[in-house]
């Protein structure tokens, strides 16, 4: 039967055939070989634990630190215990300040109060939305130890104007790189920019082993400092029951560096295959008028674009900016019943009554507060369907928007 264009029109939301029926892509996806003969191998051997004597989180560690351009690394058990163990490691405590985004996750700001220090949040760019240079200059005060750049949705950070600010004031640099596996900057790896980076491999990352983190650095002593964070207080070199520092238990496990250490192959196809989606989004979104049928004005809809100097962007979240009027709560809900389930992103951090009431101090924030009145996500698994489903997602965002 074919449905008269007045059904075709109707929102899904209120009885009309939605635009997609078919599922997006699950993630993660489905194990390859490599992974369960790795994996097989872990658990057959009974080296389940980082220091039992198995070699899968070494060997992680060493590739990971060999991509990000660095000599060292450190598996741990999640990001927001890297992001911790880094600072700790760099020597930020009780009485320090750290920079960071307004317009991130809660855990860059949580890592910070786990270490004792402060979390100062600071503006971002109005365009690119991640840490903006100038805000976090402004930011500075005596206190002031760390900058903690995200890179956002898997862009890179505009790292040489935040490394220009950290230098100019004697600052730390930890990149927050949950989100940007295998994204560069001006050619080169994320990640080793700074003075660490963190990584992780939560459910919903680029590369995932259901939970997980690494952090890498290029500095041997800093590399020591972080490694004894993170496993008890112990020296590399020291005795078992020896711990000449406080530290805790933070080691990944064997069994998900073997999940994990196979995916390097194949992140480089996996991030082409987001980007192709993404190609075809803002090309799909740049044809959309409202009202339907307009031939004038500016695309109501577009692509929010990464800061200056990203040269690869791994493309775990697409960020859409929408430059009309509309209901926020409405449209996610009518593109849910579309077939095309958005995100809403993340609420501004100084807006958070749980950071400030813990003693995070948050500077005005406008483009943060206007970003997340404006800008929605589309999930990593959309993004590693065929780039003809860009077209459902611009048809939705059509049919939604002319309601």
């Amino acid at each position: 039967m074919t449905l008269d264009a007045e059904r075709r029109a109707t929102l899904a939301l209120h009885g009309g055939t939605p635009v997609r029926t078919a599922p997006w892509p699950s993630w993660p996806p489905p194990l390859d070989a490599a992974q369960r003969e790795l994996v097989t191998a872990v658990l057959e051997s009974g080296r389940w634990g980082a220091t039992q004597g198995g070699s899968a989180c070494a060997d992680l560690t060493a590739a990971f630190a060999r991509r990000s351009g660095v000599a060292y690394g450190v598996a741990v058990g999640n990001a927001t215990l890297g992001l911790f163990a880094a600072l700790r490691g760099l020597g930020v405590g009780a009485g320090d300040e750290v920079i960071v985004p307004a317009y991130t996750f809660v855990a860059s700001a949580t890592a910070v109060l786990l270490a004792g220090a402060t979390p100062v949040i600071a503006d971002v760019d109005p365009v690119d939305l991640h840490l903006s240079a100038s805000a976090a200059e402004a930011a500075v005060t005596p206190r002031t130890a760390a900058i903690m750049p995200v890179h956002l949705a898997g862009s890179p950070a505009d790292m040489d104007a935040l490394n220009a600010v950290a230098a100019r004031h004697s600052l730390a640099v930890v990149e927050d790189a949950a989100q940007a596996h295998g994204a560069t900057y001006r050619g080169r790896p994320i990640g080793g920019l700074g003075d660490a980076g963190v990584y992780s491999f939560q459910s919903s990352k680029a590369m995932t082993a259901g939970e997980g983190g690494l952090i890498v650095c290029r500095d041997e002593a800093v590399h020591a400092a972080i490694w004894s964070v993170c496993n008890l207080g112990r020296t590399l070199d020291g005795a078992w029951y020896g711990h000449p520092s406080v530290g805790w238990n933070l080691r990944l496990t064997e069994i998900q560096a073997a999940l994990l250490l196979p995916w390097l192959d194949r992140l480089d196809e996996e991030i082409d295959r987001r980007n192709a989606f993404a190609a075809a989004v803002e090309r799909e979104l740049a044809a959309i008028r409202v009202p339907a049928g307009d031939d004038g004005g500016d695309p109501p809809v577009t692509v929010v674009p990464p800061p200056p100097g990203a040269t690869r962007d791994s493309r775990h979240l697409l960020m859409l900016r929408l430059h009309v009027p509309f209901d926020r709560s409405f449209l996610l809900e009518a593109m849910e019943a579309e077939g095309v389930p958005l995100d809403g992103g993340y609420p501004p951090l100084g807006t958070m009554p749980a950071l400030t009431e813990a003693g995070a101090r948050a500077e005005p924030c406008p483009a943060a507060e206007a970003a997340s009145r404006e800008v929605l996500w589309v999930r990593q698994s959309m993004l590693m369907d065929d780039p003809s489903g860009a077209t459902h997602l611009a048809e939705a965002l059509a049919k939604v928007l002319a309601a």
